[in-house]
């Protein structure tokens, strides 16, 4: 398929240069998605049907055998090998079970070791006399050890899950999830599914994939592309709204009161202040002509104007047109018959220019935040009954800033631009929004990321018990009524596929303490997993826990408190043991990764050594923040763990 594509000739179908880089771009983009990945294989199931899809199924009707894979593939005369997952024949390959056969009398599952087939499973789903069972092929690919990205799930694929993947991209959804519960793959498979489903339509409209850090980012960056994806854009709250450069931070109290959905309309009042009612009329000058618009009819367009509640900007654009349409009326009523091209001339008029420039001056929004944060009176003004006294000292600067260049900008200072922004000038809206961990987003953040999809939909992928901020998510349902989604469907995924049964049990200890009424995760797996709480006396025991966990196969993740990152860099290079950051592709050579604790949300490891979990806790503003951070460590293991301790395990754990 792919040397077909390569060996296409456009030069005599294309009418100008233009067409010809559109369409050589075009071939460009199905060659890489055509690429062969060695150790992915392109079909992984077999389904055989009683009947042919969609025939009559009278009797004697012969049924149809379909190979499904990660993509479409067909032979030289363009009949179809295997089939694509997402095509509506694949469904039951996910769905069907002994209960409701869904008219397939076969399921085939393939196993693979490097890409190379060594094994197969039947399930007889229509035959009586055959009792349903567990498939250990499909335990097995869950629980196979990884190194490097993450990878797709597309053989393994759970009923529950393909529920949510195949929903109507019409609607947003939200979907709780414990650690291991797959949502993240869930989000991206849903992605590839509505891009399969609705290609046309979004990609005219976009799609974005929004995780919390750039490390998250690189580690699931290859799943799309591995099932044919490439035009998926992946981002941060942060590069959303990256209007200014951030060099500062906040306070944990500031960045709380930033956060808060109030500040849009602090923000709000703040923009619509610069508009000033007009005390003068309006003379403009045509030949030897002079028509006065007065200053209670410029009070009337612009007290419109603000009464619509439209964007600054566009209403700004709006007034000289208004100005001029009110000239345009007077012309029309002495005898004159003026046309759209007179209109535009007197909106260009000097005179009219100059009042709207003295009655809708321009914005800009870092400087309107700018002076917010530095000008009391100004904040009082504007935030008057909507935040306290104390509030307001709590977001003021107390050094100001010369311009806003030089200031010190924070990551909510740059959420608070991009809502100013927003206000002057609409931002442009995308089809379909995946948000990923997305409990750790403040209130505004919330805006911000809906503005992205005010005409499309979005997925909210997260958990309420990794929440790790001072201002994380109390509630979906309030969440998504900051997004703009608050119709959304909210779906709960309890089924562990990622972390061993023992595990897990030991990290649900913390949940009537982070997330209390949350439904804890059941394990599925057939595995326990290896688990063992060890008190240490100092870093060469937590040390030799890494060389005794590498000694398996799979990747390994050493995960710390922040401040205590540099002192374990040091003793594993005093070991001689080679590790990688966050987000760097593990390899056999290298396997294992050095992650400090805020930085593993998301992540995942065949193998984990946790140390230090009070001093975890204590890295955190306050308990339940640490506790939930404690908790998002403890999950990142997928085979076994290993949590080490000087100091007292915090009494919750005990």
């Amino acid at each position: 398929m792919r040397e077909d594509v390569e060996a296409l000739d456009i030069r005599d179908v294309t009418a100008n240069w233009v067409n010809a880089e559109v369409l050589a771009r075009q071939i460009d983009e199905r060659i890489k998605a055509l690429a062969d990945l060695s150790d992915t294989p392109l079909f992984f199931g077999r389904l055989d049907y009683l009947h042919a899809p969609g025939a009559d199924r009278a009797e004697g009707a012969e049924g149809e055998r379909f190979y499904i894979g990660r993509r479409h593939v067909h032979d030289a005369d363009g009949d179809p090998m295997v089939i694509d997952w997402r095509a509506p024949v694949s469904q039951p390959f996910y769905r069907a079970s002994k209960k409701d056969p869904m008219d397939v009398a076969l399921r085939r599952r393939f196993g693979y070791t490097g890409g190379d087939l060594t094994a197969y499973e039947d399930e007889h789903l229509s035959d009586p006399a055959e009792a349903a069972t567990t498939s250990k092929l499909l335990q097995q690919e869950i629980e196979r050890p990884r190194v490097g990205p993450m990878r797709d799930i597309v053989a393994t694929i759970q009923p529950e899950q393909d529920e949510i993947v195949r929903s109507d991209l019409s609607g947003s959804l939200c979907v709780q999830g414990g650690p291991g519960t797959g949502k993240t793959a869930v989000g991206l498979h849903r992605v590839a599914y509505l891009l399969y489903a609705h290609r046309e339509r979004l990609s005219r409209t976009g799609t974005l994939v929004i995780g919390p850090n750039r490390s998250f980012l690189h580690y699931i960056e290859q799943v799309l592309p591995a099932l044919g994806e490439l035009e998926v854009k992946q981002a941060t709250v942060d590069d959303l709204v990256a209007h200014v450069e951030v060099r500062g931070t906040d306070e944990a109290a500031a960045a709380v009161v930033k956060g808060d959905a109030r500040m849009a309309e602090v923000l709000r009042r703040a923009v619509r202040s610069h508009v000033t009612l007009p005390t003068e009329p309006v003379m403009v000058v045509r030949g030897s002509r002079r028509w006065r618009v007065p200053a209670y009819e410029l009070e009337d367009i612009v007290k419109e104007l603000l009464d619509r509640d439209i964007r600054y900007g566009a209403a700004r654009d709006a007034l000289p047109q208004r100005i001029a349409h009110a000239v345009l009326v007077q012309m029309e009523r002495s005898g004159e018959a003026p046309d759209d091209r007179v209109q535009d001339a007197v909106a260009r008029n000097t005179a009219v220019k100059a009042a709207v420039k003295a009655i809708w001056p321009p914005v800009d929004p870092a400087k309107l935040v700018l002076r917010l944060l530095t000008d009391a009176d100004f904040l009082a003004e504007h935030a008057q009954d909507v935040l306290t006294d104390d509030e307001q000292k709590t977001i003021l600067w107390a050094k100001p800033a010369r311009s806003v260049r030089t200031a010190k900008w924070s990551a909510a200072d740059a959420v608070l631009i991009d809502e100013a922004t927003d206000l002057v000038q609409r931002t442009h809206s995308l089809g379909h929004v995946v948000l990923d961990e997305a409990q750790d987003l403040s209130p505004m953040q919330y805006r911000a990321v809906g503005r992205r999809c005010t005409t499309g939909s979005a997925t909210v992928l997260g958990d309420l018990a990794q929440g790790t901020t001072p201002w994380a998510t109390r509630s979906w349902q309030e969440a998504l009524a900051h997004l703009g989604k608050a119709e959304a469907h909210i779906e709960e995924l309890t089924a562990g596929f990622r972390v061993p049964t023992d595990v897990i049990t030991y990290a649900s200890r913390l949940l009537p303490h982070i997330a209390p009424g949350l439904t804890p995760v059941a394990s599925v797996r057939e595995n326990p997993g290896f688990f063992d709480v060890r008190p240490v006396e100092d870093d060469t025991q937590v040390i030799a826990a890494c060389e005794e966990l590498l000694r398996n196969e799979g990747s390994v993740g050493l995960i710390a408190a922040d401040a205590r990152v540099p002192a374990l860099a040091e003793a594993l290079t005093e070991a001689g043991i080679g590790y990688l950051a966050p987000g760097e592709e593990t390899t056999y050579e290298t396997r294992l990764t050095l992650v400090p604790a805020s930085l593993a949300k998301g992540l995942e490891y065949d193998y984990v050594v946790l140390d230090e979990p009070r001093a975890v806790v204590d890295g955190e503003p306050d308990e339940r923040t640490g506790l939930r951070r404690l908790y998002v460590a403890l999950t990142r293991a997928v085979s076994g763990l290993i949590v080490t301790h000087a100091a007292p395990l915090p009494p919750q754990l005990t």
